[in-house]
């Protein structure tokens, strides 16, 4: 089970360091763990192609964010967009990564993934303790001919600072007064009830640890650990699957310029068919490289992922970033450069 075997480690396929030692550069990064596996699947694919390895640690968006600023890794990685003056303040670049969701999931045995309706008030009013049973007439109400058990609801959350929480409780601050009130958005707010879980690996563990607990995790962690997840109405009222389509749709209204960074929050987009828990995850560096060998060789991952890592992020239901998007991410490369002033990258 990838949650177990890829906390921190060495991604990559095992190449003959012959073949590529006069051209590999190693690099390191740290953060999202919304984002390990699209990043963990692009760096085997990787390191195969260049002999490059990317040493990725899925520690959060809050520690990712931290270890950038510091300069202890390449590049760091977050599902929080940083604002313009958070990148000023810290010298950094930020550019979207990949485009993905987040789904609920229920442990409740009997109940089929996709089979659960939720609306965006129904999961506030269970994060704040509202809504204690499965049974309670607002979840029954949401799903006539389910048969919900009278079992209490054990919320998971994310005990880290994380962006998948940011976008979660965004979302749910956008539907919710009473939830903007009193609890707000964040990458770690003050959880009313429920427990605590490290990563979406933790929180999907904890999911599958007891039963009658919900959580919320990016959705290949769903699939993977088999969890049972849960569809949420979106802006018109509709349920659709969390799917390349729904995630697309809602990743279609973007205004990709409107903010420094191409910052853009994707949660509770309007349209018919748009997911409501879309997240767009991010990609932080240092404008001014003192190894700019390892600048360049981070470039060219995610140059890598942009074009022949499409299929794989599509594997994992990502949305792989549409071409008018990496053009305006290639030029914004034109401002990382070397101590010297030039820039680190050319290959694009």
């Amino acid at each position: 089970m990838f949650t177990r075997v890829f906390k921190q480690l060495t991604l990559g396929v095992a190449l003959s360091a012959a073949v590529f030692s006069a051209q590999a550069t190693d690099i390191t990064g740290a953060g999202s763990s919304f984002a390990y596996p699209v990043y963990a699947k692009w760096a085997v694919g990787f390191k195969a192609a260049t002999g490059s390895a990317v040493n990725y640690q899925s520690i959060g968006s809050g520690a990712g964010i931290k270890q950038i600023e510091s300069k202890t890794v390449d590049f760091g990685a977050s599902d929080m967009a940083l604002s313009g003056a958070e990148l000023d303040k810290n010298n950094l670049v930020q550019f979207p990564g990949v485009v993905g969701g987040i789904v609920p999931v229920v442990n409740l045995p009997g109940i089929k993934p996709g089979e659960l309706k939720f609306t965006g008030t129904v999961l506030a009013d269970i994060y704040m303790g509202k809504i204690t049973a499965w049974n309670d007439p607002a979840i029954a109400a949401l799903n006539p001919g389910v048969k919900l058990p009278h079992q209490d609801i054990l919320p998971i959350y994310r005990s880290d600072a994380s962006g998948t929480s940011f976008n979660y409780t965004t979302y749910l601050s956008d539907v919710s007064a009473d939830w903007k009130s009193k609890i707000g958005f964040g990458t770690d707010v003050k959880w009313p009830v429920g427990q605590g879980g490290k990563g979406n690996e933790g929180v999907s563990n904890l999911v599958k640890q007891f039963q009658g607990a919900i959580g919320y995790v990016e959705i290949a962690y769903s699939t993977t650990n088999h969890l049972t997840y849960g569809l949420v109405a979106n802006k018109a009222g509709k349920y659709v699957q969390p799917t390349l389509e729904t995630f697309t749709a809602a990743a279609a209204n973007a205004n990709w310029d409107a903010q420094p960074g191409m910052g853009v929050v994707l949660v509770d987009e309007p349209g018919d068919n748009s997911w409501p828990l879309t997240v767009a995850t991010y990609v932080l560096v240092q404008k001014v490289q003192d190894k700019p060998a390892n600048g360049a060789e981070v470039l060219k991952f995610f140059d890598y992922g942009y074009t022949k890592g499409k299929k794989d992020a599509e594997s994992l239901i990502y949305v792989p970033l549409p071409d008018s998007v990496v053009a305006k991410i290639h030029k914004s490369w034109d401002q990382i450069k070397d101590t010297s002033g030039k820039p680190v990258y050319a290959g694009k």
